[in-house]
């Protein structure tokens, strides 16, 4: 009889990290996280802030992240953080993510106090596409990587994976599984689940690889409603080998909760 070996969720991953020292955690990828060769971008990110807020207490909100994903990693890996500079409302901290093949994601996280200030606005426009009801399965035939079996993800405009579309845009619908995932972590964790933007456009399959992502947070509250999060990826243009994209992630409320921009490479 076959034993079924129950893999971690989002949230127990999370809590799983725990510091080795005053600087480093350490913590173990399962496969159900694994995208090709490597971990799934957004659980590196995620993982990388559980534990720069794990071991660095008090921080103010987080404003903006820079991560580079330098090299493939999974299974057991450790995080060493760093404050890289604290002041009396903003801190720098840098989080390095390091597996058996050595340095493999490297992030920076912004955090800063809120202060007031004579301009309170929203200046972007909440996207006029279809809900989650009037939206069809993204990944058709259960296809797609192996991290995304712990998403929902519905496509609410655009073209499907791998199926020869004109489009270099789209948006989906997306949430946890995990219904116990639903800090900032969770959101981190769920904004790089949208493929690049031109995987649509691909007639066969091709190895892709997100290189940088920078993410803007825009707002302290980020509930929104059943778990669901509108997110957008476009392509600002696609040659030699590399794509630049636009990205966008809004609550079921149409508030925009991060702005983001990614570089990705392009092996088709």
């Amino acid at each position: 009889m076959t034993q079924h070996i129950k893999t971690p969720s989002f949230s127990e991953l999370m809590s799983a990290v725990k510091p080795a020292s005053d600087e480093k955690s350490l913590v173990n990828i399962p496969a159900n996280w694994m995208q090709g060769r490597t971990t799934y971008g957004g659980m590196s990110a995620a993982l990388c802030y559980q534990a720069v807020i794990t071991q660095h207490k008090d921080l103010p909100p987080l404003r903006s992240a820079q991560v580079n994903f330098i090299g493939p990693v999974g299974g057991s890996v450790s995080i060493e953080t760093k404050v890289m500079r604290r002041g009396r409302s903003v801190a720098y901290i840098s989080a390095e993510m390091t597996g058996e093949k050595g340095l493999a994601t490297h992030a920076v996280f912004c955090f800063g106090e809120s202060r007031e200030s004579r301009l309170n606005k929203d200046f972007s426009v909440a996207p006029n596409v279809p809900n989650v009801e009037q939206s069809a399965e993204f990944f058709k035939s259960g296809l797609g990587p192996s991290f995304a079996s712990n998403y929902d993800c519905l496509l609410s405009k655009g073209g499907h994976p791998i199926s020869g579309s004109s489009e270099h845009e789209h948006y989906i619908w997306v949430r946890h599984k995990d219904q116990n995932a639903n800090d900032l972590s969770a959101l981190i964790g769920i904004a790089d689940m949208p493929p690049p933007a031109v995987l649509p456009m691909f007639n066969d399959f091709a190895p892709i690889s997100s290189m940088t992502w920078m993410m803007n947070f825009l707002s302290e509250d980020i509930s929104t409603d059943d778990g669901w999060f509108l997110m957008r990826s476009a392509a600002e243009d696609a040659k030699q080998g590399y794509s630049s994209q636009d990205m966008q992630v809004w609550n079921s409320a149409g508030k925009l909760l991060i702005s983001a921009q990614q570089s990705v490479a392009l092996f088709y």
